[in-house]
């Protein structure tokens, strides 16, 4: 494989907190999926740029976000360790793609949970706040009590950054000694408040040396063009090349969520890691990579028949109130205030979903925007009208003949127009706009993104069909 340079956006998009881990020449990945179910999707690559869904690891919801994943490979077994609802959690597989098991439940605190196995084969999991507890041999219930064995980097006070947060414990072993990779700063917050720092230690018991090189990488000032870099995991290839592989916001995008990032690291002679120019701030970003590579967002998937990878629920509440039939997918309309739609994540700083909707009588259906329930806004269709939609209420009807409609919403720099096709074809526009730039963790709080959303409201049921998704106008 070709040594990569600079920083590669390699997964555009909401795709925070990444776990990596090689088997051979294979390469897996997974990251945070919060309260989306499915969660932990699955992706594929040869060569560290190129990725492809596989598939999801946990099928159901666990009763809170699931938050930093750790996805390691461990005598012939994967493993993800993960935490949500105030626990941690493990699933494991013998191939990546599925099935996996059932979550158990390890019953410990704490969150961003980190596996590590000593030359005698003891096995633990480091975890946020530089607690580690001890687990039991097949890994997968603890075998010991909590005890505090790092402290982490103490960074400059004048530093503006959204706290302490010593989180994201990768553990890596390499030439005698085990490298604990971490998190500081905050994740979300100002722009630089983000890093990555490294500390060593001959044992697992420690003493854990901090690197004088620390933070290997974070954001110096909100001129540069990734924001809050942090929450990083080294992985190797087989030609002995190293590299990081982390999450970031975009500058001025920060409803996208936290995109995923790869950057070389460099090993020292005296056995530490570097990244970039982290004086300068310098080292060159090559933009959205991933962006024009990743799978369309089909809502059927060709290859199964069911859901396509790329969609989700929001929550466990209605995640099984729908149905695959002929190419569409037809979901239970769904009353009070409790929301499920159906989401998948965009990729763009402008970019355009349509959907054609056909409902039944005392539906209505939706495609618009959702961060989190109470912010939730877009185009709606109830069988008889067109019209724009905020939080469950309806405003600036227009009739809308015919079974079914297709609607479009159009995201140009966070700036949404709506519009739907009349039965002659042509395209009709809403005066209802919404600007969006504000939808997220920094003024919405959640750690989410701003993800396209299907949702089926009333009695009866919605059919969704011919979704389309793309980059531009």
């Amino acid at each position: 494989m070709t040594p990569i340079q600079g920083i590669n956006a390699i997964l555009a998009g909401d795709y925070p907190d990444p776990s990596i881990v090689r088997a051979g020449e294979h390469y897996y990945m997974t990251h945070s999926s919060f309260h989306y179910t499915p969660g932990l999707l699955i992706w594929h690559s040869l060569n560290l740029t190129d990725w492809e869904p596989a598939g999801h690891a946990v099928l159901e919801h666990v009763g809170g976000p699931i938050m930093a994943p750790d996805f390691i490979y461990h005598e012939g077994l994967f493993y993800i360790y993960f935490p949500a609802g105030g626990t941690n959690w493990v699933v494991t597989a013998e191939n990546p793609a599925g099935p996996w098991s059932r979550p158990v439940d390890l019953k410990v605190g704490y969150i961003d949970p980190g596996h590590a196995a000593d030359e005698q084969g003891n096995r633990y999991l480091f975890l946020s706040e530089g607690y580690r507890i001890r687990l039991s041999k097949d890994g997968l219930s603890t075998a010991g009590e909590l005890e505090l064995v790092y402290t982490g980097w103490r960074y400059p006070k004048e530093w503006l950054t959204e706290g302490f947060y010593l989180e994201s414990p990768k553990l890596t072993y390499k030439d005698g000694y085990y490298y604990m990779t971490s998190a500081q700063g905050g994740t979300a917050g100002p722009a630089t408040s983000h890093m990555i720092v490294s500390a060593r230690a001959a044992s697992l018991d420690g003493p854990w040396e901090n690197s004088p090189h620390n933070p290997v990488i974070r954001t110096q000032h909100r001129s540069e063009q990734w924001w809050s870099k942090g929450h990083g995991t080294l992985v190797d290839t087989p030609e002995g090349d190293w590299y990081l592989v982390y999450h970031a916001y975009e500058k001025d995008y920060y409803p996208l969520g936290r995109q995923t990032l790869l950057e070389p690291v460099t090993w020292t002679a005296d056995g530490w890691f570097t990244a970039g120019d982290q004086e300068a701030g310098a080292a060159s970003a090559s933009g959205l990579l991933s962006a024009e590579r990743q799978p369309d967002r089909a809502l059927v998937s060709e290859e199964s028949g069911g859901l396509g990878l790329h969609w989700h629920f929001w929550g466990g509440v209605h995640r099984e109130d729908y149905r695959i039939d002929k190419n569409s997918v037809v979901l239970k309309a769904v009353t009070g205030e409790q929301p499920g739609p159906l989401l998948c994540i965009p990729v763009h700083h402008t970019y355009t979903a349509e959907v054609t909707i056909a409902v039944g009588d005392g539906a209505y259906g939706t495609l618009g925007l959702f961060y989190k329930p109470g912010f939730h806004y877009g185009i709606g269709f109830d069988g008889r009208e067109a019209f724009a939609y905020r939080n469950g209420n309806a405003s600036e009807r227009s009739a809308a003949s015919g079974g079914s409609v297709t609607l479009r919403l159009i995201n140009d720099e966070h700036e949404v127009s709506l519009y739907f096709m009349n039965a002659k074809g042509e395209w009709s526009k809403l005066d209802h706009g919404f600007e969006m730039s504000g939808f997220h963790h920094n003024v919405l709080g959640g750690f989410l993104s701003l993800r396209i959303a299907l949702q089926a409201s009333g009695a009866g049921e919605v059919r969704f069909s011919g979704f389309k998704y793309r980059a531009g106008l």
